[in-house]
């Protein structure tokens, strides 16, 4: 549905600039838009590079399984229903972590996979169980602490204090994500309250 939104606003704008006679502008637009496009994501690129070669020896120092150990009294609160030592628990520790440190590409692999653990917990269900809405509500909202992306657009736009943005970030994803994991958990009583869950 999203594909064909889009498929109608850009060519509604195309036909919308043909009769309006606005056509060269909207060459113009497109061919900026496309160098720009290239110029962020390879800007983007070099900082992915960097923090995902930081979250790899992290890893291999032990930091992430530290880091594991701290949050995994807060995944099992989460994740109730989940078993202690399911490969579940790691994919979804690691899209958490990806998504601290800003790196929402690097957290979306891990968060398709812990989705397809989730999956194959709930027996291949179709219907989207209790832990699949908690994890897109967290990752959804995800908290943030070091905004890395954001960092790289503001660096690359020659910021004044392309830093500057953390303790807004903190404070917005903080408080997004609280109302996240909230929202979630009350409409999963409710649910429960009215008897459509076991």
């Amino acid at each position: 549905m999203v594909n064909v939104i889009w498929v109608v606003l850009a060519v509604s704008g195309i036909v919308y600039a043909a009769f309006n006679g606005t056509m060269e502008q909207v060459n113009k637009a497109i061919f900026e838009t496309i160098d720009e496009s290239i110029l962020i994501t390879m800007s983007l690129l070099g900082v992915l590079v960097f923090w995902l070669g930081l979250m790899k020896i992290a890893e291999e120092a032990g930091l992430l399984k530290g880091l594991a150990k701290l949050f995994n009294p807060l995944v099992r609160r989460l994740f109730p229903e989940i078993p202690a030592d399911d490969p579940a628990i790691g994919y979804i520790l690691s899209n958490m972590t990806a998504n601290i440190f800003g790196l929402g590409n690097a957290a979306t692999p891990m968060g398709l996979k812990a989705m397809k653990e989730l999956k194959r917990l709930s027996g291949g269900s179709t219907e989207a169980s209790r832990s699949m809405i908690t994890l897109l509500a967290i990752n959804t909202s995800s908290l943030t602490i070091v905004p890395t992306t954001v960092i790289a657009i503001r660096m690359k736009y020659e910021s004044v204090e392309p830093t500057t943005i953390i303790g807004p970030t903190i404070l917005a994803t903080l408080i997004s994500t609280t109302a996240a994991i909230l929202i979630d958990r009350y409409f999963y009583y409710r649910r429960r309250r009215l008897g459509r869950i076991l």
